[in-house]
């Protein structure tokens, strides 16, 4: 009698089901750290426009007045063909203080879907160089 070599139905099923849950438990932790670097660009253009507005100080004395137009950087102009993946506002305007935030862009570039949702999805810095993270970049 012959000796059939091979794998049964259930032991090929049994790795298929080990499969799925590994790849269940891996992809929500990839996707966390991918939107993790993706902060990068929004604490690099923070960072650029602080240095804007330290300059915008040292021509007006204050920091009343100043826009995203008014600095010598907008960040909300997407250069070479790159997606924005945040958007840029001034705020909390005093004469010696500011902050400045970044808000994830929601929808969807180049057919991948962004993330958005509940909860803020900010980073914000102020004229300190203090950075403050919300929702997935906390």
């Amino acid at each position: 009698m012959k000796r059939q070599r091979g794998f049964t139905l259930i032991e090929l099923l049994i790795v298929i089901v080990i499969i799925a849950v590994v790849a269940g438990l891996a992809i929500p932790v990839l996707v966390a750290n991918v939107e993790k670097s993706r902060a990068q660009e929004a604490i690099t253009n923070l960072g650029s426009m602080r240095d804007s507005m330290i300059r915008y100080f040292a021509s007006n004395n204050t920091y009343v007045g100043a826009t995203v137009a008014t600095i010598d950087f907008d960040p909300n102009i997407a250069v070479g063909g790159q997606n924005r993946l945040f958007s840029y506002t001034i705020g909390g305007l005093g004469a010696a203080t500011f902050t400045l935030t970044a808000t994830r862009i929601v929808g969807t570039v180049n057919g991948e879907a962004l993330p958005g949702g509940a909860g803020p999805n900010t980073i914000t810095i102020n004229q300190s160089g203090l950075v403050t993270r919300n929702g997935p970049y906390a």
